[in-house]
């Protein structure tokens, strides 16, 4: 199922919503469409729309302040865009850079994407011990940007700048 963007009214980006909660949100008139996916268009009998890409609520909604994105094993693999940090590899696990055996934490900071065949191999050791080199570092994103992240890497590359560029 499509995953569509929620700005609030004033542009700021509050979660993602199933494409059947989208149009639900559009056809009661509390949220318009920002950015539809090119050439994909809703049909009902008497109801003709583009399917939404981006949705911005009509009124603005008062969000209590958050500090940090949640972590999550999912948004650990949608912040490296699927792809191992040791070898570049399609990843389907999580790695724990410091072992929880060894008092690392399920953290933004401690965890990265993995391969299976390298998660196997660093096994319950740091990538010091195994020998292995990270590609990348771990980092923490901020709420904002984890929700474009949850759009995908291509999709971000086809957002408009203004939302492309998280401020």
């Amino acid at each position: 199922m499509r995953e569509t963007l929620v700005l609030n009214a004033s542009f700021e980006p509050l979660a993602t919503v199933s494409l059947r909660r989208a149009v639900v949100l559009v056809m009661q008139d509390k949220a318009v469409v920002e950015q539809a996916h090119p050439g994909l268009r809703i049909r009902a009998s008497a109801v003709e729309m583009p399917v939404p890409r981006v949705i911005r609520l009509s009124r603005y909604v008062r969000v209590p302040f958050r500090r940090q994105a949640p972590w999550t094993r999912r948004g650990v693999l949608v912040r490296d865009r699927h792809r191992c940090a040791y070898c570049g590899r399609r990843a389907t696990t999580v790695d724990h850079v410091m072992p929880r055996s060894r008092g690392g934490a399920d953290s933004w900071l401690n965890t990265v994407a993995a391969c299976a065949e390298d998660n196997h191999r660093k096994a319950d050791r740091t990538p010091e011990q195994a020998g292995m080199r990270l590609l990348t570092r771990p980092f923490e994103p901020t709420p904002s940007e984890s929700l474009l992240f949850t759009l995908g890497a291509d999709s971000r590359a086809a957002l408009p700048q203004w939302l492309a560029q998280p401020a």
